[in-house]
């Protein structure tokens, strides 16, 4: 079903104000990200390092090294996982995130029951 001119107006206008209101969110939604994390740029050069200093250890037929590196790429990919579920968990924490969420939805389902009582009504 197609969407009346007004009813794309009325869409328009609450993508521009949620843009507005919560780009974090926007981002979130498009699966769009604004920057890289160090944390996250550290875990993978940890998961490197791991691997180099692992096949170091093979190469010079020294096992304590072997399985130093295999640590490290561990800790590496301990660190990288926390990275990824502290970045995704970011959009539920924080005060302006939260006032931003609940004035956007309360604008919005004011919005929306006033143009139910117009239709409605009219």
């Amino acid at each position: 079903m197609a969407l009346s001119d007004r009813e794309q107006r009325l869409l328009a206008e609450m993508e521009e104000a949620l843009s507005a209101d919560d780009p974090r969110l926007v981002s979130t939604l498009n699966g769009t990200t604004t920057r890289f994390s160090a944390s996250i740029g550290i875990a993978i050069a940890a998961i490197l390092g791991g691997f180099s200093i692992l096949f170091a250890g093979l190469i010079a037929q020294l096992t304590l090294v072997g399985v130093g590196g295999f640590l490290v790429a561990l800790v590496g990919v301990i660190l990288l996982i926390n990275g990824l579920t502290k970045r995704t968990s970011k959009f539920g924490q924080g005060g302006s995130t939260k006032r931003a969420r609940r004035s956007f939805t309360q604008g919005f389902t004011k919005g929306m029951e006033d143009r139910w009582d117009q239709r409605n009504n009219g």
